[in-house]
């Protein structure tokens, strides 16, 4: 019996890491299709954001409440999965609390951290239930999360809870066999949080006790290989991705615009014509901006991916709060599904009108409050700037407001209808 409960785990393990393997290798093909950029530079300041936002959650502090519940189950959550390396060797060697000899009065220490731990992910977990489905906060009822995105925020919410109480049955029932001196359960001590509730199971038996601990524990670990398999395809991806796209972050102030060489060079060639390539076979023709996911570079679309979906974003977004199109938060989503679906193969199709209309695009007001607020570095703006720069200068496509203006630049080098000359007698006048 004992030979086909290890060859079960080893199925379920084998599983679970090979399905969540080929997933990687598709979101990493999907990133990857964006443009190259290179974001070697300055090493010290990207590792200062890695442990800063990433690890210290900088940003989610602006609000200590909800930090401090978010932190209970970012690493809560982390740390108690720590004792999964003791069930996946237990589960193939076919022992019980390997480590428990080894560590000696260490042992309960932490297991009883991690039952503090599990309770307080339990309980944050429950409120942000609460704040998402009864409160009702503005940004969680958007119709940006109709659908799956609403749902799936809070299956992985209740699947925190299930797992973390089944973590704690677990332990209940194994301290009370541990107390009656059961076989093959070792005996390690009182656990911190379960010892108290061990009187609430002294009324089983033995064989059910053992079968409430085994179930808990089967059921535990092939919950947390479920969730292996699900996190992937949910927003809670950035669980992984939001530590590379920390250390990615753009380092320069939010509101500076990157110049394109390209359109520079176009300029001075305009202003130069003996600078300009003679040969017209050596002179490539410039792309200016970005129609589809494949002009984006691949840190746009890793933004794309590790998008939590908080809506921080949208909230602080003036254009989305007068009631504009515009919604940061959707253009990540869209652009991330323009990514699976580009990933897959899907033509005939383009990220700009198909999946962000011009609409969205000319709402924006290049604040960059969005970037400001979002609490792993994503950068919705760039993404904006480089589709409007598409849109203008592949297109010819503005409002008749920015053609007038562009039009004043070109002739009068200013925003107005007046000319050089007209301006310098009236500053004289």
């Amino acid at each position: 019996m004992q030979i086909v409960s290890q060859l079960l785990f080893f199925a379920a393990l084998a599983a679970a890491v090979f399905f969540f393997s080929r997933r990687a290798a598709g979101i990493r093909r999907n990133i990857l299709q964006g443009r190259d950029i290179d974001l070697s530079d300055q090493p010290g300041r990207r590792w200062n954001n890695l442990l800063l936002l990433a690890f210290g959650q900088k940003k989610m502090f602006r609000n200590p409440l909800v930090a401090v519940l978010h932190f209970f189950v970012y690493a809560g959550f982390v740390i108690i999965n720590l004792e999964i390396l003791e069930i996946i060797i237990d589960g193939l060697a076919g022992t019980h609390r390997i480590f428990a000899p080894v560590l000696g009065p260490v042992y309960p220490v932490l297991i009883g951290c991690f039952e503090i731990l599990a309770v307080l992910v339990a309980v944050s977990c429950a409120i942000f239930l609460v704040r998402r489905n009864i409160l009702k906060l503005k940004r969680f009822i958007s119709h940006d999360l109709d659908g799956w995105p609403r749902s799936d925020a809070n299956y992985i919410l209740i699947t925190e809870i299930v797992l973390m109480l089944l973590f704690l049955t677990m332990n209940t029932a194994d301290g009370v066999l541990q107390s009656r001196g059961a076989a093959h359960y070792t005996e390690t001590g009182s656990f911190w949080v379960t010892g108290m509730f061990q009187p609430l199971f002294e009324g089983f038996s033995d064989s059910t006790l053992a079968g409430i601990e085994r179930g808990a524990w089967w059921l535990h670990i092939l919950g947390i290989f479920a969730f292996l398999n699900y996190l992937p395809w949910s927003k809670h991806l950035h669980i992984i991705l939001a530590f590379p796209n920390a250390y990615f972050a753009r380092l320069e102030p939010n509101g500076k615009m990157e110049n394109m060489p390209a359109i520079q060079q176009e300029v001075l060639y305009a202003m130069q014509p003996e600078l300009a390539p003679t040969d017209a076979s050596a002179a490539e023709v410039p792309k200016f901006g970005a129609k589809d996911v494949h002009d984006l570079t691949w840190k746009n679309l890793l933004d794309a991916f590790s998008c939590t979906e908080c809506g921080r974003c949208s909230a602080a977004c003036p254009a989305t709060q007068t009631g504009k199109a515009l919604s940061p938060r959707l253009i990540m989503m869209k652009t991330r599904d323009r990514a699976e679906a580009a990933g897959r193969g899907e033509t005939g199709k383009t990220l700009l009108r198909d999946y962000i209309s011009e609409e969205e695009l000319r709402a924006c007001t290049s604040c960059g409050a969005c970037v400001q607020e979002c609490p792993v570095s994503i950068n919705p703006l760039d993404i904006i700037f480089q589709m409007r720069r598409h849109l203008v200068m592949e297109e010819s496509s503005a409002p008749q407001e920015w053609t007038l203006m562009f039009s004043n630049i070109e002739n009068n080098m200013a925003p107005w209808k007046s000319s050089p000359d007209e301006r310098d007698a009236w500053i004289h006048a």
